[in-house]
């Protein structure tokens, strides 16, 4: 996901169609139907990046349904007024404010009544993101979000106001958070807090304990992620065999080595490109250099991950 913050515009949108392009623009593609024929849209619609997440807020004017899968992303749902009911998994969830619904992503999802009166911040979590702080977290790959979200709670308050005080600094233009390094460890403090706000009982269980054979590839590869590491090299350091190392790392981080390696990288060339003069230097010299061989399924990655292209970053 992206490497700094940024705003689009807020927006109002008089006809149907342009209003459902803008919000899908903004947040998620979806289908949007208006409930009451002859109606008009009074959309409002303002859209927030902030590292690896993206922040939107919607209020359509009409009371309308929605129907979306949610591709590749988590939404976190939350009324400031009005209300929500939507089906998703088969599960029906009816959400004002204090509440969230939650959709997982690549599930078909359809918010059934979406009052007129309603607006809501919506978060978008990728869901590989997602998944890797839920294990590095909780130690529990295995935890999945529920449906809905308490946010009346004390811990939801909290994470609430966590939300709103980094948006509102990010509408303001604040330099610092311009910067991507500090906007990407926003996103991962309000992912953190968001995972510790609704699953606390997580935080209390024993998590399972990483066996050593984890970590030694663990902390090889990130004492040398530039190294040219192959399955095998990896299951030598760890001293079984690739299957059991590929069991044993699902397990108990919750990917493949491989995508763990890949992820250390791209740290390190996210870090790089954003400190980096782009008159000095290339986004395939920076990638080359922390082990990366194949640009174009780099590129792809780093875009999934940080929501632009790596030459975006370079750039800024």
């Amino acid at each position: 996901m992206p490497s700094g913050s940024r705003e689009a515009p807020e927006r109002e949108e008089r006809d149907w169609e342009a209003a459902e392009h803008a919000v899908s623009d903004a947040y998620f593609p979806h289908v949007l139907r208006p409930i009451e024929a002859g109606t008009s849209p009074s959309l409002n619609v303002r859209a927030t990046q902030l590292g690896a997440l993206r922040l939107a807020r919607i209020g359509w004017g009409a009371e309308v349904s929605v129907r979306t899968q949610h591709p590749g992303a988590y939404a976190v749902n939350i009324p400031v007024s009005g209300h929500i009911e939507s089906i998703s998994g088969g599960q029906e969830v009816y959400s004002e404010p204090g509440q969230a619904s939650v959709f997982a992503p690549d599930t078909d999802a359809v918010i059934t009544r979406w009052t007129e009166n309603c607006e809501i911040v919506g978060v978008k979590l990728d869901r590989d993101y997602l998944h890797r702080e839920l294990a590095r977290v909780t130690g529990r790959p295995d935890l999945h979000l529920p449906a809905q979200v308490d946010l009346s709670t004390p811990a939801g308050r909290s994470w609430t106001t966590l939300l709103e005080s980094v948006v509102a600094q990010v509408r303001a233009e604040d330099a610092l958070l311009q910067n991507p390094l500090v906007a990407d460890q926003l996103a991962g403090a309000v992912t953190t807090a968001f995972v510790l706000a609704v699953m606390p009982g997580a935080m209390e269980s024993t998590a399972p304990v990483r066996p050593r054979i984890v970590k030694r590839v663990l902390d090889r590869l990130h004492d040398d992620p530039s190294q040219s590491w192959t399955a095998a090299d990896m299951a030598e350091v760890a001293g079984v065999s690739v299957r059991r190392l590929q069991e044993a790392f699902h397990e108990y981080v919750g990917v493949a080595p491989r995508e763990y390696l890949l992820d250390v990288r791209l740290d390190h060339i996210h870090a790089d490109l954003a400190a980096a003069d782009p008159g000095t230097t290339t986004v395939t010299d920076i990638a080359m250099r922390w082990g990366i061989t194949h640009t174009g399924r780099f590129a792809a990655a780093y875009r999934r991950r940080f929501g632009v292209a790596p030459s975006d970053t370079l750039r800024r």
